[in-house]
């Protein structure tokens, strides 16, 4: 499933094929379940014409902004994404909607999965799912004092707490387990029996794994070779780590969850 990293690098294709750009046509399947709200005819009667202004981000949230109409707002559930071409041979199967620019630039979102969801907002960072969301921890990653309140004393276990969007919106499985392998802290753990340095061991963790990812343009084979990314997939009986520590398969809040006992307190 898209993480913040994969949003974030489908932010950039955005920006680079759409932004400062009108749109000549839209094209939109007929797919009422990804086009949750507005009818795909309403979304592409909204946006033809209009000039994006710009990509933006938060979380697992993207959206265009254009002027003098909605924001198209997308996400990528389990296996969407954005592709960016010129020509018509090169558009992505599975594809719910088309932006065709006035200079031939397309942008498409595929979902094979249908996961995903399209919706018009006129003010995206204050209505719903937005407004419910937390902070973007590449954006805006709180100071030590803030991250703590806002941790608080809950009962919920740190993976859990990780995987909550309105605490920290687009982080998802694999950022939540590297995250606590990279901190030494045990997934089941609650968050009310952390110590201060353990919150804050979370918290530069949390920011250093995104900032990296990003950097890489969260292309995997990029990722340093020690985190354990590289070693949790397929449920392995013998995984390891880089360094030889033997990987757990467990389940922590509800999702598969690897970690390493021996590093994990």
């Amino acid at each position: 499933m898209p993480e913040l990293p994969e949003v974030e690098r489908g932010r950039l294709i955005a920006e680079m094929v759409a932004t400062g750009r009108t749109v000549r046509r839209v094209r939109c399947a007929n797919d009422r379940i990804v086009f949750c709200e507005q009818t795909p005819a309403t979304v592409s009667r909204r946006l033809r014409g209009k000039r994006v202004i710009r990509a933006c981000r938060h979380g697992k949230q993207l959206w265009l902004e254009f002027e003098d109409a909605p924001a198209l707002l997308l996400h990528f559930g389990m296996t969407g994404a954005l592709h960016g071409y010129t020509d018509e041979s090169e558009r992505p199967r599975f594809w719910k909607i088309e932006l065709e620019f006035e200079d031939g630039r397309r942008l498409a979102m595929p979902d094979p999965r249908r996961f995903g969801r399209i919706r018009l907002r006129d003010d995206p960072r204050h209505e719903l799912p937005i407004s419910k969301l937390g902070f973007d921890p590449l954006l805006d990653l709180p100071g030590p004092a803030t991250f703590r309140t806002l941790a608080g004393t809950r009962g919920v276990t740190v993976k859990g707490l990780l995987l909550d969007q309105s605490f920290a919106a687009g982080v998802g499985n694999w950022i939540a387990d590297e995250v606590l392998y990279q901190a030494g802290i045990a997934p089941h753990r609650r968050v009310r029996d952390l110590e201060t340095t353990e919150i804050e061991s979370i918290r530069r963790r949390l920011g250093s794994v995104i900032r990296k990812a990003v950097a890489v343009n969260s292309v995997s084979s990029r990722f340093p070779k020690t985190w354990l990314f590289h070693h949790r997939w397929g449920r392995p009986d013998d995984a390891k780590t880089h360094r030889g520590e033997p990987i757990e398969i467990t389940t922590v809040a509800g999702r598969t969850t690897a970690w390493v006992p021996s590093a994990q307190r």
